[in-house]
């Protein structure tokens, strides 16, 4: 367990430099496809590959958006930046919420978010339920005169899987289990509306799920690379498409087809009304020892 500590740790300060690296290049009106190519080179730069498509999702979208290759959107509004790390599978899980609006009017609930989910941090010292995790997120979103997003939430990590099994609620669920021994992110999701997400457009996001081989030369060729250099983690649209051409859609759509892949869709907040995000990576040792790799001591 002590080298993939180890490895974790190394991606927990990857990820870190990386958090502040976002905050310098995310400005008004810079093209979210500009973001999205900056954010993964410097990911590959700093010696690691993304655990995932970053996701830049504005405004009501709440996760699960990455721009294409003709996409013309810029950063405004309140745009969420949800990146992951991967040294050899092993993964860092992050998040942070930015304000773009000319007077910052989203500044208290990205407050609220973060520290909602740094209050249930300092919580798993002491060993919580999960429930107890899931209440201590909704009360201190509520106390701030906002809602929990109750159908997003945080989840266990495994290598190579950003969401492998055990969920972590933004809501107290009366689950009265303890998280046994493992990694983890604590994800709290907060808005001004209704507090669900639902699937909407495409998000540019895909993954494998079934691997097998498919007749298609490009398919074939596009599925070789993924999985080199991915494995069962996500993968983009835009990157296919810079690397293979236009003809990337047709070949993705017959992967599709065949359930050799599937894409995720923009999670969008019901009410239409604007939401923040925050998360970080913790490692529940066999000695119960908590250990944030992505939060700077």
């Amino acid at each position: 367990m002590e080298k993939q500590i180890a490895y974790y740790k190394k991606a927990g300060r990857i990820s870190q430099k990386v958090r502040s690296y976002i905050y310098e290049i995310v400005k008004p009106g810079v093209p979210i496809l500009e973001l999205a190519r900056k954010i993964h080179n410097k990911i590959e730069e700093l010696g690691a590959i993304s655990a995932f498509p970053v996701n830049l999702s504005m405004n009501d979208i709440a996760a699960h958006n990455h721009p294409s290759i003709d996409n013309n959107e810029t950063a405004e509004g309140l745009l969420k930046v949800d990146y992951g790390i991967s040294i050899d599978g092993y993964i860092a899980d992050s998040a942070i919420s930015i304000d773009l609006t000319p007077d910052n009017k989203h500044n208290d609930i990205i407050e609220a978010t973060e520290h909602a989910l740094n209050k249930a941090l300092d919580l798993l010292k002491e060993n919580p339920t999960i429930h107890q995790i899931g209440t201590t997120i909704q009360k201190k979103i509520e106390s701030k005169g906002f809602s929990p997003v109750v159908n997003l939430s945080g989840h266990s990590i495994d290598r190579y899987k950003v969401h492998a099994g055990i969920t972590i609620p933004n809501y107290g669920n009366n689950n009265e289990n303890k998280l046994p021994n493992g990694v983890y992110a604590i994800e709290p999701f907060a808005t001004t509306g209704e507090g669900k997400v639902y699937n909407g457009q495409p998000g540019n996001i895909y993954e494998i799920i079934n691997l097998k081989k498919t007749r298609s030369p490009k398919a074939r060729e596009i599925l070789d690379y993924v999985y080199e250099k991915y494995k069962t983690m996500p993968f983009s649209l835009r990157e296919v498409q810079e690397k293979f051409g236009p003809m990337v859609k047709l070949a993705l759509l017959e992967l599709e087809n065949q359930n050799i892949i599937k894409s995720h869709s923009q999670l969008v907040e019901r009410s239409h009304k604007p939401v923040t995000q925050a998360e970080h990576t913790f490692i529940k040792t066999e000695t119960g020892e908590i250990i944030v790799i992505t939060r700077e001591d």
